[in-house]
Formats: structure tokens, C-alpha cells, sequence
């Protein structure tokens, strides 16, 4: 059947072009409605169930609320796992249903299980709710509502919140696409009835009279109509309050005189309780929005249908209220597509270079070029009508080299085939067409093979489920897409259009790739035949190698999929349990402001608490740092991107008491939507009791802090929220005629406040809430006074409840219906599963109580999902493979040949993934399915090579494998090396999303390269072995091979050296990573010299064709452009100016580097002698307090002069401390100037003296290297001018042409025929000259900048006089301070000191007079030794100013 379908391509070419051409519109058409996305979405199926309860505590939530949801949606049909968090007024439940399950049908089961819930539910409590229909990719467009700079303080956070909620999200609500808009910070604008309970308690009024007053005088009614003719008059009461007037007015039960709520109550704007707020760049409280997108949509339309609505809502604020994006989804996908975009551009690239490259022929190379676009259009159309998105994964393995490899085998087994014959003469079409036809039909079946087992190797990819699933079955699909693609053009296209195209007539002249194959065959059969000889050798290693792969693979790591560099960071912030959401705000911003100062960052957006539909139930204690980052192109520290978050971290520690974690804002939703926590990975420990969990998580966070790669673990605050209880006591309120529930009315619309109602402006509603004014929901004090009304009057909740703080639960979690507690961590520098792997070995040793037990969740759950369905589908593939060759072959010997090239390419993937330094992860494990696949191609075409030299008669088994070798070394190499290189930009790419391709890409090269050696060398020597009687050649190994045993000595430690200052000031100098650089920047300058002379690329022309005459005629051209002479004086002297400048460069920073060391060394000598003082300041003490205390028992003092000097004994030993904490900072400081091999000492001098000058003349300001660096500036400006004018010049051109003219022709007087040997030459010479150039323009500014530079040189002159002059006063200044604690004030202290010490010690003195002329010595002292700090500071500084 395939010969027919060649054969009817062959013979129907127009038809084959015109299906083409309705290929190329149909994939063109495909690729503009193609949803486009960064990664697949990979949440799970799953629906959230929001229950707000403002007023339970968590042990309430979880009884009231989650506990009997739970219980009711346990049965759904499909439903796989459930997990809750019930906290103070939240619960949420998260129903995680099958991947078949439609997610609406999801969610009308769990909306009627919910109506059976809510009978089980007390009423008032709340209401559950399903969260919108989401995923974790759902986020896509995240933005902040802020007024401009100059309005800063013009709009509250009231008028922002309104804005959004009553503008922004309206106008965005019923945009295509658009599940939910979640408003996030401000202040929630309320109607607020502010009650005073002094003025309650004085006019007899309760709070439930007051509430019940709102509620019956706020609401309009209807009377139907009445029918007069001819009008009908509609009746309506209108009875809605519009305004304060009319709340104010309002009557409070039945009084005389009325008595109003404006008489009790004061009427004003105010908020709800907030539960979250946002900031922007920890400046203000901001106002946001996170627009969510409904599942399945097309990520890309959706955000851009917000862009285009985004103007016309704009409009509709004020001038002075912008809206600012901070996550736009389509930047990530903009850049992960360019990803994609650039490997498979690339990647074609090298594979069309490749193919013309081996087969010789520019117009075989282009015919099988031409299938790459084709296989992409018909992949992109099969995308589209099988609704797979482009993404990262889909089109990220997409690898042209094995896509084409059957176009290539096809034109290669054409071109060989038509290269055998004899003749040259010109084929007819007839003919060529019937060459074609052998050719391709006698190879088909292996190129059809090879790709339908490419093909069926990513079959079992398509079985696997759950995330791996959602991961990879969109990349099988497209590369099966592809794939068909390329077998269907394999078939038609190529073997039509090489018939139609190639050349039909054969010069057999040696090409560069005949002369490159017979080179590379020069040397490959040598080798062959010295392994034929050896082949017991090599088959040996061969199988070694493989063992030795496979114990490397047993020790590698591994990790689920490589993380994703999404471009920005998402910290989260944790402050200590019950943490106000003021403080948190606070913290959130001060952080805010640190990351700000690093220049990477273009704005930090904190996120506190939850959002008003709390999908991301976050407590108040909690925040996420949005940090936006500049295009890594704007970024001037070099920094890489997981440096940058390093440095973040630590830049952070500053804020004491906050726990902070490093991670991605769309990495962080995906962890938690799928596994219900953050981070990576999460040890879960269930049980029953609460404070149980919690201890038991301490230990276990404990034993993970000490495993190498795992994060500093969080565990999840389950207790310690600080709670005023108010616990009643029923006897009293039996007493006082009171239920529980109208205390807890009073109580909750005192505190929480409580809506009566709305109050409308025009569309927009409000919300009319009573509660206590603020002055009085400050502390217990206030609970405690809180009036309640009794049938007798009003009494404090002091008489009927016991009032009280305590520390309860913050947060109930369960999980398939039990409690548990989740101690959560990132890995870092080590893979998932080797971590995970220490910490169980470390858990073995932690007794859990009867019924407590531990599991594992985050990433580690999933690696081993996906790799126990990947223990299921690599034997499939593996066995799909085998079978299909042994359809091929018709033998299972022949089948096990080719089989055995899956455990050699597989070496090959293993030491490139070690080599690398990857772990194995899911993303490498299917670049494993993928080799597999085309490992056996080569091992196809060189066994039927052998097969079909068989059939042709050619007997000799050593004669047929040497001859076949030969003659498909080409198509060996060129297979192997079309589909490698074709992965060789994503292995090496650093786009965004190659983190997931990389693994895939490495695996498949290395398995290649180890893969056609096999083919090369075993496969033949095991076809030798398997088909004749010769015995292996099997050598005794030599003797004297042993197993050396080394043993490692014990190295005793070393104390640290000790150096001088001079010392230290050149292993600075020489290891400085600034000055290296600086260096290096002198040696690139330097090196930059030689190539002034460097001459314009030499353009080589070659023309073929009719250009001068019928006849096909064939030009040769060379040209050379030479500039002007006096543009290489120029440029020689311009690179040398540069070199200078380069020089001044590293004198500035050798300059700063020596201040900075000399400061750092001159601090720790103080340091040292500042200990010493204090030491014996502290031995002074206690002989003190051990005279104090003889004299005591003698009854000569007091009890209270031993206690005081132990009280400043202890304020010596803090100085002391204070002292060694400097000492140890001072110490890193100088390490990370110096960059030492190891840690050293400073050698500390006998005496601390100050550093004095000698007479120093005035300094020359233009030799300090500040100012030579803009002196030179100028010089460089002037150069580069005199450049730009050498280049002004005109450019020669030098040319020699070589032609030849076909036809007859004159020459020498006589006409004769010339033929195409027969040449005609010419010599050009040509002027390139500078008309429309700007040269007066450019020099002109380069004139500015000379000046510029000058200026700035003056300047820098003018600044280090003044400084110069400054610096020679404080000097002085400072020395005779140093010269008046030296010999007046130290001396007379040291005496008096002596003289008291022996006048206290015989009872002369007083204790209070010792113990001042002590105190007086400490001061005079430690002053001392600060005088001469202060001065060599001074020194350091003038030195600097020297350049000494």
C-alpha cells in the first residue's frame, strides 16, 4: 500500500502541490486560533467551598460548619479528597474530584449536598458558597487602583475601594472569560451607627433597641394600584433612609418625648473590619483587584480583552487615579512562546545546516528543509481541532531532527541511488521519476518504521494522568501530530518533489560532503577492524558501562518537574501567631521598602490577610510580597535570578522576628490549590488532639532544619491566637431573665457591628451597620463594660460572664476528614526526592501516640505518582518497540540487535544528566520515552542495509557488514546528528521556561551520542557475533590489575594565620573580585589594541545562470573594502586611550579597596584593646565586690553596695559582648574585601598608638585617580572624534571578477565559441564615498561630551581641595584630643583610681565615692581608646586622598 501511495505522488505532482498549499493555509489559519498559555494548566479538578463567619472562633467553625459540609459531600460520586482549614470567621473546603469528572457537574453535586449541610448548620451563622470556577493558572491579570504622586494624600483608602468596587470590577464583570473579579484592600465603605454606652446607659436604651429601631424604619413598600380613569395610579411607600438625616431621625421604641438614634448615636462614614489590605512599594495602603479567569478559557484572549476595556475604564475615574497592572500572565507567556520560538528557529536552522551539509546537495538539503514548516502547520492544525494549547510543553519537544527523519532517509537513499549510475546523461521526467520510485519504495518500510516507532513510544505517554498527565500528554500529542505529519510527507511530498526538483543529471564530481564521508570513513574503518579483532573487548565495556549507568541512575536524584523561572518572586511573609493586621501592614511594608532599594525590582506588592472571596484563606499574620522585576536586560548587578532572591533573603533578615520564604507567585498558587501548602514538599502528621499535633510538629521541624537542601521548615500555626473569652455563667442569666443567645447578639453587634439595612446612592449600596464607637472596642476593659438590658434596666457583662484573655486555637486543618498539622519547606541545591529520603530516615526516630501518623505531600507526592505510572508506561513503550521490529524483521534475533541500542543510548542520557548536574525528573524521564524511540532508527537502516546486501548475493558475513557499514555511514551520522543538534538550543537555552526543557533536551543528546557509537561499532560486531561460528576472541586480562585501597590520615586542625596590615592589604589586591574584574577589563582593553588594524569581511560572490545569454553561465567574484589609512592611526590611538582608562579604573578601585581594609583592620585593633580595657575593668569590679563583701559580714556597709557592684559588673560583661559581636562583624566584613583561600587572624599590635603623619605637602588633586579618570574621559571623546572624521574619508574597493560567457564571441579579432571552461576576467577598483553621512553631527558631540568630562574633571578638582582642607582640620583637631587623653586625663585618672581603691579597701572612703571615681576611670579610659580610633579613621582618609 505505501509503494501506491508513492507511486501516485510521484505521477500526480500538482495535485501533491496544491494539497500542500491547502496544508500551509490550513496550519497558517490553526496558528492564529490556537489558545496560547506559558505551561499547561496542571491543577486538579476541584471545588472550593467559602463559609464567611465573622463572628465563630475555630473550634466553632470546624463543629458548626466544615465538620457537617464535610460529612455531607463525603459520598459524591468522584470525589477523591478533601481538605479543610476552619480559622476565626472562615471555613474553607477544597473537594478535589477525578480528572474525567466535568467540573460544572462537580459543582451542581456539591451545590445539592450543600442544601442538606445547611439544615445541619444553626441559622445566622453563614452561608456556604462555591468559589469561582478557577484554576491556579486562573490569576491572570492582577492590578492596583493608586492615585498619582502629586494626589498621594487626596483619596482614602474608602474612595480607592469604592472605586474598584463600584467602576473597575462593574466594567470588567461580563468580559469574556471572566470567572470572578476579587477585590483586595482599602476600606469597605459602610453607613455607621456609632453608639456611645455612656449615653445608651444615661437614656435607658439597649443596642438591640437601637438595631431593631433601624430595621423596622428602613424600607419601602408597594399598594398595587388604583384604577382612575383614565390613569392607573401605582402606589409606593417610600420609607428607605437616603441619608444621615434620615437615620438620625429615626425613633427608638416608644418614648415621650421621642427619643432618636441621632440622640444615642453618632452617624458617620466608616469601614467594615478589614481581614486583608494591599500596599504598593510600602508606601501606601493601595487598592486592588485579581481578576480570575473561568476554567479551559484561552489565557491570552481574555487578558487581552481586559486590555482593550482597561482605556474606557480609565476614563470613567478621576485625572489623578491610575490603574497599574503588577501580574500580567501574558508577559510570562509572551516570553516562554519567545522560548519556544527561538529553539524551534534555531533548532531548524542547524538541522537544514546539517542536512546540505551531509548530503551534498544544496537542492536535497532544501527539499527536505522544506518538511519542517510543513510538519509544524499540520501539528498546529491538529493542535487546533483537537483543542491541545501552545505552551511551553506542547511545542517545547518538538525536535525537527527526528521529525525529519524519514524525509531523510528517502532523499538520501535517492541521491545514493542515483549517484550508482554509470551514465551521465540528462534524465528524462520519465525516468527520473521511475528512479525515485525504487529508490524511495525500496527504503520505505524503514522510514515508515522509524517513524511510526517514534510514534508509538509516545502512545504511553498519553495514558498518564493526574499533573504529569496535564504536563505532558499536550507535548505527546503534538509531537504524534508532527510525527504523523512528517510520515504522511514522507510518503507524498518527498518523493513527488524529488522528482520533480533534484538535479536529473549526475556529474560525479566529488563533493565537500563526498570528500567530508570519505575522511570520516578513512577513519572509521580502522577503528572498525581493530574492533573486530577486539570485539570481545568492546561488546564487554559496552556492557560495563551500561551496569555502571545503572548504578549511577540508582544514586541519582530525583524532583517531580524542574521549577519554572516565571520572571517575578512572591515572598511570604509570617510574623509570630496573632500578629494584628496593623503590625503585619507595617512589616509588609518596611520589607517592601528594603527590596526596593535593590535596582532589579521595578515595584513590591504586599498582599495581607485574605481577599474578599477568599480563595487564598491567608490569616492576618500572613503576607505575600509580589516583588515585579525589570527585564533581566535592565539588570546592572550581573546578578543571576536565583542570586537576586538570595540576596533578597538575606537583605530581609534585618527585620527581626519575621519569617520569610522565598518562591514564584504562580509556583506558590499551584502548590497550594494542588496540595493545600506552599512549598514544595510537606510532612503531614494526623491525629486528634490539636496541641498534640502541634508539639509532635515541633519535634519533627527540628530534625528537618538539620537536613542538607531543606529550607528553614514552617510549620502551620495551629494554636496560640490570643482570644478574650467570655465564658457566661447560666445561673446569673437565669437570674437576670437573659438568654445566651441576646448576650451574644449585644456582643457580637457591639464589637463586630451588625447590618440593619442599606442605604442606596443611585445604583451603588451600603451597608447601615450598628456598632460600639472605636474609643470603646479598645481592650477587655470595654468588654467587660458593655451594658446588657434586662427587664430591670442595664448591667455590665462583668455580672453575668467570666471575662478573660486566652490563647485558643488559630487554625483547625483536616484532611479526608481528620484533623492533622503540616510542617511544609523548598528544597534547595539538592533534589526532592534525596531530601525527603533523609528526613524519613530521620522520622523513624519520633514515637508517634496510637492513631498519629505521618505522610508526605507537595511536590514528593506527585514525583511518586508520576514515577510509578512511569514504571508502567516505559515497559510499554519499550515493548510496543520490540514488537513493531519484529514485524519489521520477521526475527527475534534481529529484533534484540536493534532492542540492545535502548540500553546504550540510555547511557549516554544518564552521564549527560550527571555530567550536567540535573536530577532525574519527570521531564527527563519522558526525554528517556523519547530516545528510546529514536535510538532503534539507526539499528533499523544499517541491519536491512545488511539484509538487502544478503539478498543481493553478497555471502561473506565480514565483506557484508564492512561494505554496509560504509555505505550508511552517512545516513548514521546524519540521522544521529539531525536529531541532536536539533535539541541543542534547548539544552543550552536560558530563556523563560527552559528550566522544563533543558532535562528532556540533555537526555535525548547525550543518549544520541552514546546511542550511535553503539550503532557504529557494537551493533555490527554483535551482528558478526550473532551470525557466525567464530569463537569470541576473548584475552586472558593481564595480571597485576589490583584493588587499591586508600586510607585517609587524620589532618590535624590548623590554627588560623595571623597577618599584618601590609599583608592583608596585598592578598586583597591580588583576590578582590573587583579588582580581578578590573583587571580583566584592563587585559580586555589591552587585547582590544590589536585589532586596530582589522581590515571589512572580504565579500565572495558566485552568480549562475542566464544572465548575458541563453546559456547557463557561471561568475566569480572577490571585493575587498580598505578605509581610508588614517582611520587605523585613529582607532589605534582611540583603543589606547581606552587602555589608559582602564588602568585609572583599577588605581580608583585599589584606591577604595585599601580605605576600606585599613578601615576595617584599624576597627579591630580598637576592638582588641577595647577588650582588654574592659577585662580589666571587670577584674577591678570584682575585687571590689569581694572587698565589699568582707566588709559586709564585718557590719562596716550594706547589703546594697555589694548588689550595685554586681550590677555594673554585669553591665562590663554586656560591653564585653557588645564588644565580641562588633569583633565577629568587623571580621566578615575584612574576609569579604580580602577573599582569602581561608580564615585568618589579625596580628594585634603591643600597643595601641595612633597612626600620625609626617609634614605632607599640599596634594596635586589631578593625580588622584577620580579626577585622571574624567581627564582621560576627555581624552577618549577627543579620539573618538578624530575617529569619526578619519571615517569620513572615502573607502577603497579592490575587486577581480571571473566569468565565464557562453556562446561565440570576439576575441582577438576572431570570433570563436567559448565554452564554460573558457574564463574572462576583470578587475575592479571602486570609492565609497561619505555623502549622506551625519559626521559634523557626531563630532560635534563628541566635542560636548570632551567638554562634559572636563567640567566634571574641575569639579572633582575643586570637591578634594575642600576636602583636603576639611580633612587637615579635624586632623589636628583629633590629635590634640588624643594628646589630652594621653597625658592629662589618663594618668590622673589612673592615680585617683589607686588612691580610692586603697582608701575604700581601709574605710576611709565611701562606697558612693569609689564607685564614682570608678565610673569616671571607665569613661576616661574607653574615651582614650576612641580618640585614637577617630584619628587613624582621619588618617585612612587622608591617605586615601593621597593615593598612598
Amino acid at each position: 500500500m505505501l509503494d501506491k501511495i508513492i507511486l501516485f505522488s510521484i505521477k500526480n505532482k500538482i495535485f501533491v502541490a496544491l494539497m500542500t498549499l491547502v496544508l500551509i493555509l490550513w496550519g497558517v489559519w490553526s496558528a492564529t486560533k490556537l489558545p496560547i498559555d506559558a505551561v499547561p494548566d496542571i491543577t486538579n479538578n476541584q471545588v472550593q467551598i467559602i463559609t464567611s463567619t465573622p463572628t465563630l472562633a475555630s473550634q466553632e467553625v470546624e463543629q458548626l460548619v466544615t465538620f457537617p459540609i464535610e460529612q455531607a459531600i463525603a459520598n459524591i460520586p468522584g470525589l477523591e479528597e478533601t481538605r479543610s482549614i476552619s480559622r476565626f470567621g472562615l471555613s474553607v473546603i477544597t473537594a478535589v474530584f477525578t480528572e474525567d469528572m466535568d467540573i460544572y457537574f462537580a459543582r451542581q453535586l456539591v451545590s445539592e449536598k450543600l442544601k442538606e449541610a445547611q439544615e445541619q448548620i444553626p441559622a445566622g451563622i453563614g452561608t456556604p458558597e462555591l468559589s469561582p470556577v478557577s484554576t491556579g493558572l486562573g490569576e491572570v491579570y492582577q492590578y492596583i487602583i493608586r492615585p498619582t504622586k502629586e494626589s498621594k494624600n487626596k483619596y482614602s483608602a474608602k474612595d480607592l475601594r469604592t472605586m474598584q468596587d463600584w467602576i473597575v470590577a462593574r466594567q470588567l464583570y461580563g468580559t469574556k472569560g471572566i470567572a470572578e473579579i476579587n477585590s483586595f484592600g482599602g476600606e469597605l465603605k459602610q453607613y455607621e451607627v456609632v453608639i456611645d454606652p455612656n449615653r445608651l446607659r444615661a437614656m435607658g436604651v439597649s443596642v438591640s433597641d437601637i438595631f431593631t429601631a433601624l430595621e423596622q424604619n428602613n424600607q419601602n413598600t408597594g399598594g398595587a394600584y388604583i384604577d382612575k380613569r383614565p390613569n392607573a395610579y401605582f402606589i409606593r411607600g417610600i420609607g428607605v433612609a437616603t441619608s444621615f438625616m434620615d437615620v438620625g431621625n429615626i425613633a427608638i421604641g416608644k418614648h415621650n418625648p421621642p427619643l432618636f438614634i441621632k440622640d444615642v448615636a453618632e452617624l458617620r462614614l466608616g469601614s467594615a473590619i478589614r481581614y486583608g489590605a494591599l500596599t504598593y512599594n510600602g508606601e501606601v495602603d493601595a487598592v486592588g483587584g485579581v481578576v480570575m479567569m473561568l476554567k479551559g478559557e484561552n489565557s491570552h484572549q481574555v487578558v487581552s480583552r481586559i486590555k482593550e476595556k482597561l482605556p474606557t475604564i480609565q476614563q470613567s475615574l478621576p485625572e489623578d487615579i491610575v490603574i497599574e497592572p503588577f501580574l500580567d500572565r501574558t508577559d510570562l507567556v509572551q516570553r516562554a512562546i519567545h522560548t519556544v520560538e527561538k529553539n524551534l528557529l534555531e533548532g531548524a536552522l542547524i538541522v537544514i545546516f546539517v542536512l546540505v551539509l551531509f548530503l551534498g546537495n544544496l537542492r536535497a538539503g532544501l527539499i527536505v528543509a522544506t518538511a519542517i514548516p510543513l510538519c509544524l502547520l499540520f501539528a498546529l492544525g491538529m493542535m487546533q481541532l483537537f483543542g491541545v494549547s501552545a505552551n511551553l510543553m506542547s511545542l517545547g519537544a518538538i525536535d525537527f531532527g527526528i521529525i525529519v527523519d524519514g524525509s531523510v532517509i528517502v532523499v538520501e537513499a535517492v541521491m545514493h541511488h542515483l549517484s550508482l549510475r554509470k551514465t551521465t546523461t540528462r534524465l528524462t521526467q520519465a525516468q527520473m521519476d521511475d528512479e525515485v520510485y525504487h529508490s524511495a519504495s525500496k527504503i520505505r518500510s524503514s522510514a515508515a518504521f522509524g517513524e511510526i516507532i517514534i510514534l508509538m513510544v509516545y502512545i504511553p505517554i498519553l495514558t498518564l494522568v493526574g499533573v504529569e498527565g496535564k504536563m505532558f500528554r499536550p507535548m505527546a500529542e503534538t509531537v504524534v501530530f508532527a510525527i504523523l505529519g512528517a510520515l504522511l510527507l514522507s510518503l507524498t511530498y518527498i518523493p513527488a518533489m524529488s522528482a520533480w526538483l533534484l538535479p536529473k543529471q549526475q556529474h560525479h564530481k566529488r563533493t565537500f560532503s563526498d570528500r567530508m564521508i570519505t575522511w570520516l570513513n578513512s577513519h572509521y574503518q580502522p577503528l572498525f577492524s581493530r574492533s573486530i579483532r577486539l570485539r570481545g573487548w568492546v561488546i564487554g565495556s559496552a556492557v560495563g558501562l551500561f551496569l555502571l549507568s545503572v548504578g549511577i541512575f540508582s544514586r541519582m536524584g530525583g524532583e517531580f518537574i524542574p521549577q519554572l523561572q516565571e520572571g517575578d518572586f512572591a515572598f511570604h511573609c509570617i510574623l509570630p501567631q496573632g500578629t494584628s493586621l496593623s503590625q503585619s501592614l507595617e512589616t509588609s511594608m518596611q520589607a517592601s521598602r528594603l527590596i526596593r532599594e535593590f535596582q532589579e525590582v521595578k515595584m513590591v506588592i504586599g498582599k495581607t490577610g485574605s481577599a474578599e472571596v477568599p480563595t487564598d484563606p491567608m490569616p492576618l499574620e500572613t503576607s505575600d510580597l509580589v516583588i515585579v522585576l525589570k527585564p533581566q536586560n535592565e539588570w546592572k548587578s550581573g546578578r543571576s535570578f536565583d542570586q537576586l532572591g538570595d540576596a533578597i533573603i538575606e537583605r530581609l533578615k534585618d527585620i527581626p522576628g519575621v519569617f520569610f520564604e522565598k518562591n514564584q507567585p504562580i509556583q506558590m498558587r499551584f502548590n497550594e490549590l494542588m496540595t493545600g501548602i506552599r512549598q514544595d514538599v510537606a510532612v503531614k502528621i494526623f491525629g486528634e488532639n490539636m496541641d498534640t499535633l502541634a508539639l509532635y510538629a515541633q519535634k519533627v521541624s527540628q530534625l528537618i532544619q538539620k537536613v542538607e537542601g531543606a529550607t528553614s521548615p514552617q510549620v502551620e500555626k495551629v494554636t496560640g491566637l490570643p482570644q478574650i473569652s467570655v465564658t457566661y455563667d447560666r445561673l446569673r442569666l437565669a437570674n437576670y431573665g437573659l438568654s445566651v443567645q441576646q448576650v451574644n447578639e449585644v456582643l457580637s453587634t457591639a464589637f463586630a457591628g451588625k447590618s440593619a439595612g442599606v442605604i442606596f446612592e443611585n445604583e451603588r449600596r451600603f451597608d447601615l451597620v450598628v456598632r460600639l464607637d472605636s474609643l470603646y472596642r479598645t481592650g477587655i476593659d470595654d468588654v467587660q463594660n458593655m451594658m446588657v438590658a434586662t427587664q430591670n434596666g442595664q448591667i455590665p457583662m462583668s455580672q453575668i460572664a467570666s471575662i478573660k484573655y486566652e490563647l485558643g486555637p488559630a487554625q483547625i486543618s483536616r484532611e479526608a476528614g481528620k484533623r492533622r498539622i503540616v510542617i511544609g519547606f523548598n528544597v534547595q541545591g539538592r533534589d526532592v526526592q534525596s531530601v525527603v529520603g533523609d528526613i524519613q530516615q530521620k522520622l523513624k526516630e519520633v514515637k508517634l501516640p496510637t492513631g498519629y501518623y505521618f505522610t508526605y505531600g507537595g511536590q514528593f507526592e506527585n514525583l511518586q505518582q508520576a514515577t510509578n505510572r512511569l514504571l508502567v508506561a516505559v515497559p510499554v513503550a519499550l515493548l510496543l518497540i520490540f514488537s513493531l521490529l519484529y514485524l519489521a524483521f520477521h526475527s527475534v534475533g534481529q529484533a534484540l540487535l536493534i532492542f540492545s541500542a535502548i540500553p546504550m543510548s540510555a547511557i549516554g542520557g544518564v552521564l549527560a544528566l550527571l555530567l550536567r548536574g540535573m536530577p532525574f525528573s519527570i521531564s527527563a524521564g519522558i526525554g528517556f520515552i523519547a530516545l528510546f524511540g529514536v535510538a532503534v532508527l539507526n539499528g533499523i537502516v544499517l541491519i536491512g542495509t545488511f539484509n538487502t546486501l544478503k539478498k543481493e548475493g553478497m555471502s561473506n558475513l565480514l565483506h557484508r557488514v564492512i561494505i554496509g557499514t560504509e555505505m550508511r555511514l552517512r545516513p548514521v551520522l546524519m540521522t544521529a546528528m539531525v536529531a541532536s543538534l536539533g535539541f541543542l538550543p534547548m539544552a543550552l537555552s536560558q530563556g523563560a521556561g527552559a528550566e522544563v526543557q533543558r532535562p528532556l533536551a540533555t537526555v535525548v543528546i547525550g543518549g544520541l551520542v552514546s546511542a550511535t557509537f553503539l550503532t557504529l561499532f557494537v551493533l555490527p560486531l554483535l551482528y558478526l557475533s550473532f551470525n557466525s561460528a567464530l569463537r569470541w576472541p576473548w584475552r586472558k586480562p593481564t595480571k597485576g590489575l589490583a584493588l587499591g585501597v586508600l586510607l585517609l590520615s587524620p589532618i590535624a586542625l590548623q590554627a588560623q594565620r595571623q597577618y599584618t596590615m601590609a599583608e592583608i592589604e596585598q592578598i586583597a589586591l591580588k583576590n578582590n573580585g573587583v579588582i580581578r574584574a578590573a583587571q580583566a577589563k584592563l587585559q580586555e582593553a589591552t587585547t582590544k589594541e590589536h585589532t586596530a588594524w582589522e581590515l571589512p569581511k572580504t565579500d565572495l560572490t558566485a552568480q549562475y545562470g542566464q544572465y548575458s545569454s541563453p546559456e547557463k553561465d557561471l561568475s566569480v567574484a572577490i571585493s575587498q573594502s580598505i578605509p581610508f589609512p588614517t582611520v587605523f592611526a585613529a582607532r589605534k590611538s582611540l583603543y589606547q586611550a581606552e587602555t589608559q582608562l582602564q588602568k585609572g579604573q583599577l588605581a580608583l578601585e585599589q584606591n577604595e579597596l585599601l580605605r576600606q581594609v585599613r578601615t576595617q583592620y584599624q576597627q579591630l585593633q580598637y576592638l582588641a584593646f577595647k577588650q582588654q580595657q574592659l577585662l580589666q575593668l571587670d577584674s577591678l569590679f570584682s575585687d571590689f565586690i569581694r572587698i565589699a563583701e568582707v566588709r559586709f559580714k564585718a557590719g562596716d556597709t550594706k547589703k546594697i553596695d555589694i548588689n550595685t557592684a554586681q550590677v555594673k559588673k554585669s553591665e562590663i560583661t554586656l560591653l564585653l559582648r557588645q564588644n565580641q559581636l562588633a569583633q565577629q562583624a568587623a571580621y566578615r566584613n575584612l574576609y569579604t574585601l580580602v577573599q582569602a583561600e581561608e580564615d585568618f587572624q589579625v596580628a594585634q599590635l603591643t600597643e595601641y598608638e595612633p597612626l600620625l603623619l609626617t609634614e605632607v605637602a599640599n596634594p596635586e588633586p589631578s593625580l588622584h585617580p577620580l579626577v585622571h579618570l574624567n581627564y582621560l574621559q576627555a581624552i577618549i571623546a577627543m579620539r573618538a572624534q578624530h575617529l569619526e572624521r578619519a571615517q569620513a574619508w572615502p573607502d577603497l574597493t579592490l575587486g577581480y571578477t571571473n566569468q565565464s560567457l557562453i556562446g561565440m564571441q570576439t576575441i582577438g579579432g576572431v570570433e570563436t565559441y567559448a565554452d564554460i571552461h573558457k574564463r574572462f576576467h576583470a578587475v575592479s577598483i571602486g570609492l565609497s564615498l561619505p555623502i549622506f553621512t551625519a559626521t559634523r553631527s557626531k563630532a560635534k558631540a563628541y566635542e560636548h561630551q570632551r567638554e562634559a568630562a572636563l567640567e566634571e574633571a574641575h569639579q572633582a578638582e575643586k570637591e578634594l581641595k575642600t576636602r583636603w582642607v576639611n580633612l587637615q582640620e579635624e586632623y589636628q583637631l583629633y590629635v590634640q584630643k588624643y594628646q589630652f587623653y594621653k597625658n592629662e586625663a589618663l594618668p590622673e585618672a589612673e592615680r585617683i583610681v589607686k588612691a580610692n581603691q586603697l582608701g575604700y579597701s581601709a574605710g576611709e572612703i565611701s562606697y558612693v565615692e569609689y564607685l564614682y571615681t570608678l565610673q569616671t576611670a571607665v569613661d576616661t579610659r574607653l574615651s582614650y581608646l576612641e580618640s585614637i580610633e577617630a584619628l587613624n579613621q582621619k588618617v585612612i582618609e587622608i591617605q586615601s586622598l593621597l593615593n598612598q
